[in-house]
């Protein structure tokens, strides 16, 4: 037949009718399909569709052997149910077998508990039947078994069934069902706790420890320490820790560590101190008492236990070696052991040696030569070099010569910090002390203090010479110089008492003040009594001047930091509430209340007496007081409480009368200090009350910046203080500078210098903001970058209270800055001393002569609750000691020829030949991944 369309034979054609005729015959059948389909009329399967579900009907199939499974755990639920005792037996022992065969691994749902989920009801119903299953006959505790380990998956969540059947049953047997049933059954034992506890009418509990008993060994032997430590902390019975075997020289550090970051987040202080003692009684037990001394003065200087392990130790260079520890910690014992041994371990304790090491230090890193403040200030690098090159003669220039001589000062004396020599008030002729003014020379003779920290008995002779001065603010200054010369340090004869004490009535007022703040410096901490007796007279004078009375206040604060002593607190409480209104405004009283403080750093809830006391006081410094004694009793806390408490009293947008809100934004700051997530969150707040705030509040926040970094120059910290110390207001600017010295003091930080030095070009025509920048460069040069103020100390563990109270008293200063550090009382900027340590790393032989070893510094990492042995510290380098520690470094010894007397290498670390040593360094330095 012809193509109709002519354009081809009839073979082609064929072929293009048989095509078109299938391509038809696709739509044509669809439409009946769908109507089928949609009336439910099966039709026969595509063979695409048959692909899928023979695919899938393969993938229902089970294996023979699973089939074998399924079938026989059938039978036995059926034979489960027989009214014959030895039938029940055997059905459960094979129901037993299969499911403890399963549970050894949970890597995948097992599959007797998939083949019984359909029969859990059946099982639950025949337990339920005392008939077949008698209360207390071994089969029902068999079963009861079976059915503990299924309802860990089956049971409607939170009904606790798991532990009901476990309870009714063989109690003792449960490491055999394996790991998750164990963690499943303690996860079910603290909700049970805790219910049966807070019931209306409370619950025996005794069935519920007696599996505890069982459950934590089991943790412990398989290495799940923290699901251990939990269980316990949630039946409220830690103490038991101490009487398992299972915890021995293998696992206790890791227990321990675990206690210890547990116990930031314990807010109620009775759980934390708990805590502490079963860290504390494990050390002790295992023969750490390094460790152990390190929870002692955790637990606020717990003195019963530090000296328990003085006695307990016998090995005398161990003895030494927490001799140091406790003198790094500012704890004033008084060992009492036999006498040639005593007298060595108290010298240690009173820091005598800790001059010689700092100089050896410094030797070692070549930095003895003095600097002069022109080596810090670099003016020659000044863009312009205006403000080094105005014009003598000038009136004002005078003016400013004696504030740029004072501010030269104090960059002096801490640039050159311990050294025992400088380039302006050392040498013989005391030519500088004359180049400053009244008020200023006082500082100017106590800087001499700061130039011979720590080295009491050289320090004593040269300061001498000054006391004998006609000029009242140069006896005054040698006074406060020995204050300074002596803090920290405890020698035997107690000359900074003998001479500091006969000029407390002196007719003079500087001589009296600089008596008064100097018995703080020497003796912060030391919490001696007879102090009391020295300083309660001025205090407690009606006639006495404001300033007098806040600094004595002051000094009786600092040597009773966080001992609440309650005689220390009425006393000042007392002079608190019968101040007039006149003295309570001046600025200086802001220390009365600091003094009063200080005695409850720390101590959470024992300050709640003394918070209502101070409440009554009616002048608004009473409302400021109330602040800061609540946020210093929960200092390093990270109570978000009393944190929200602060923020509300923030809220309010007052413009006058607002101190209140000044030391509670600083209050925020102590509060989160040392807690890295409540840090985060502060930093947050502190950013929207610089946004939001009134001035009050805004000048404050740079302060509290500052206190959460003290010595830690963090990068963003720094690009936010930087743009506030060109704020239009003059105090916040002021703030800024002096807290950009604070977090990079010690640290010589290159970025920070920069800043300053650009600061000081652009404030150069203003004597206050220069004065402040002088300062800030005085302090991030501190000790030629070889000390850190930084409280915190031994792996960022423990937090000084010395060392606190020294940051807190320049903090509160800077708060009114123009009425203290800028006006006639900048011999409160000293106070930074008592804070300030060696950030050093000095390794020492048996017989305390220098050992110099590699050992790697690097970033401290986290390694609680890690498996295995996890690296420590990351991007390290190898160092031979002595070296320099920053706040966040850890240090580990880098061979294995010598073992420390510590687990933490930080300052004076003792060492010892390692008998099984081979010498061999066990790595090349890289870095730690």
């Amino acid at each position: 037949m012809p193509n109709p369309d002519g354009d081809g034979d009839g073979k082609n054609s064929s072929k293009d009718d048989k095509r078109s005729a299938v391509a038809l015959m696709v739509p044509a059948a669809d439409p009946p399909t769908l109507e089928k389909e949609e009336r439910g009329v099966p039709q026969k399967p595509e063979p695409d569709d048959k692909d899928k579900k023979d695919k899938s009907k393969e993938a229902d199939e089970i294996s023979a052997e699973d089939q074998a499974l399924l079938e026989g755990l059938q039978l036995a639920v059926e034979r489960v149910q027989d009214k014959d005792a030895g039938v029940q037996k055997m059905a459960l022992e094979h129901l037993r077998k299969e499911i403890r065969a399963a549970t050894s691994s949970m890597t995948s749902v097992p599959k007797p508990l998939k083949f019984l989920r359909p029969h859990y009801t059946t099982l639950t119903d025949v337990y339920a039947n005392a008939a077949i299953y008698p209360v207390g006959s071994e089969n029902r505790k068999l079963l009861g078994d079976v059915l503990a380990v299924l309802a860990m998956t089956m049971a409607t969540p939170g009904s606790r069934e798991s532990l009901r059947f476990k309870l009714e049953s063989n109690a003792q047997d449960l490491g055999s069902w394996g790991h998750e049933f164990v963690r499943s059954l303690a996860g079910e034992i603290g909700e049970e706790y805790v219910s049966r506890t807070t019931a209306d009418a409370p619950q025996p509990v005794e069935d519920l420890l007696a599996l505890v008993k069982d459950i934590v060994p089991f943790h412990i032997q398989h290495n799940a320490f923290a699901e251990a430590v939990d269980l316990l902390l949630e039946v409220q019975r830690l103490p038991q820790l101490l009487e398992l075997t299972s915890v021995d020289e293998a696992n206790y550090q890791r227990i321990c560590l675990y206690l210890l970051r547990c116990a930031d987040f314990m807010a109620d202080p009775d759980d934390l101190q708990e805590m502490l003692v079963t860290a504390y009684e494990l050390y002790r037990k295992q023969g750490s008492y390094a460790d152990a001394l390190r929870v002692a003065i955790k637990l606020n200087n717990d003195m019963a236990r530090i000296n328990q392990l003085f006695e307990q130790v016998s090995d005398e260079t161990q003895k030494k070696q927490l001799a140091f520890m406790v003198g790094r910690s500012h704890v004033n014992l008084q060992y009492e052991g036999e006498e040639a041994d005593a007298e060595e371990v108290n010298e240690l304790v009173g820091n005598s040696k800790l001059s010689e090491h700092y100089l050896l230090l410094a030797k070692d890193l070549d930095v003895l030569d003095p600097k002069t403040p022109e080596d810090i200030f670099k003016s020659h690098l000044a863009e312009t070099g205006g403000f080094s090159r105005r014009r003598e003669g000038a009136g004002a220039h005078h003016v400013d010569s004696a504030r740029a001589n004072l501010a030269s000062t104090f960059v002096n004396a801490f640039v050159n910090l311990g050294y025992q020599k400088d380039a302006l008030v050392t040498p013989e002729g005391n030519a500088w002390l004359y180049k400053n003014k009244d008020h200023g020379m006082m500082s100017a003779a106590a800087s001499i203090g700061a130039i011979l920290l720590w080295n009491v008995e050289e320090g004593l002779n040269q300061i001498d010479k000054f006391m004998h001065s006609q000029e009242d603010h140069i006896r005054a200054g040698a006074l406060l110089a020995i204050g300074i010369v002596s803090s920290g340090v405890r020698i035997e004869h107690d000359a900074a008492l003998a001479l500091l004490s006969e000029h407390l009535e002196s007719a003079s007022k500087p001589v009296r003040y600089a008596a008064a703040f100097g018995l703080g410096l020497a003796y912060a901490g030391s919490n001696r009594e007879d102090l009391i007796e020295l300083l309660a007279p001025l205090v407690a004078d009606a006639d006495a001047g404001i300033t007098e009375v806040a600094l004595a206040a002051l000094s009786l604060g600092m040597i009773f930091v966080g001992t609440t002593n309650s005689e220390v607190a009425s006393l000042l409480v007392q002079r608190l509430m019968e101040s007039a209104d006149a003295d309570l405004d001046n600025p200086m009283a802001r220390f009365l209340v600091l003094g009063l403080a200080l005695p409850f750093l720390g101590q959470m809830e024992k300050a709640d007496a003394m918070l209502e006391a101070v409440k009554t006081v009616e002048h608004k410094m009473g409302r400021s007081a109330a602040v800061v004694l609540e946020t210093a009793a929960y200092a390093g806390s990270g109570n978000v409480l009393k944190v929200q408490k602060m923020l509300h009293l923030c809220a309010e947008h007052l413009q006058e009368d607002a101190d209140h809100q000044s030391v509670a934004v600083l209050g925020i700051a102590l509060i989160t200090l040392g807690e890295e997530v409540g840090a985060e969150m502060a930093l947050r707040s502190f950013d929207h009350l610089l946004h939001y705030g009134e001035l009050p509040i805004r000048r404050a926040v740079p302060l509290a910046f500052a206190l959460l970094n003290v010595s830690n120059p963090d990068y963003g910290i720094i690009d936010q203080l930087s743009r506030l110390t060109h704020d239009q207001d003059g105090q916040v600017a002021q703030n800024a500078v002096l807290a950009l010295g604070v977090i990079g003091c010690g640290t010589n930080n290159s970025r920070i210098a920069g800043l300053l030095r650009q600061l000081a070009e652009f404030y150069s025509r203003e004597a206050s903001h220069l004065f402040v920048v002088r300062v800030a460069q005085g302090f991030l040069h501190a000790g030629k970058g070889l000390v850190s103020m930084t409280p915190f100390h031994s792996d960022r563990l423990l937090a000084s209270g010395v060392g606190l109270a020294g940051i807190l008293t320049l903090l509160h200063a800077a708060l009114d800055m123009k009425n203290t550090v800028l006006d006639k009382h900048h011999y409160l900027l000293f106070s930074a001393l008592v804070a300030m340590n060696p950030r050093m790393l000095i390794t020492l032989d048996e017989d305390l002569n220098p050992l110099p070893v590699t050992v790697r510094v690097g970033q401290a990492v986290e390694t609680v609750g890690q498996a295995g042995r996890p690296k420590t510290i990351t991007g390290f380098q190898t160092h031979t000691t002595p070296v320099l520690l920053g706040v966040k470094d850890r240090a580990e010894l880098a061979s294995s020829e010598y073992l420390a007397y510590t687990s933490v290498l930080e300052g004076v670390v003792i060492l010892r030949k390692n008998p099984e040593a081979e010498g061999a360094p066990e790595g090349d330095g890289g870095e730690k991944q």
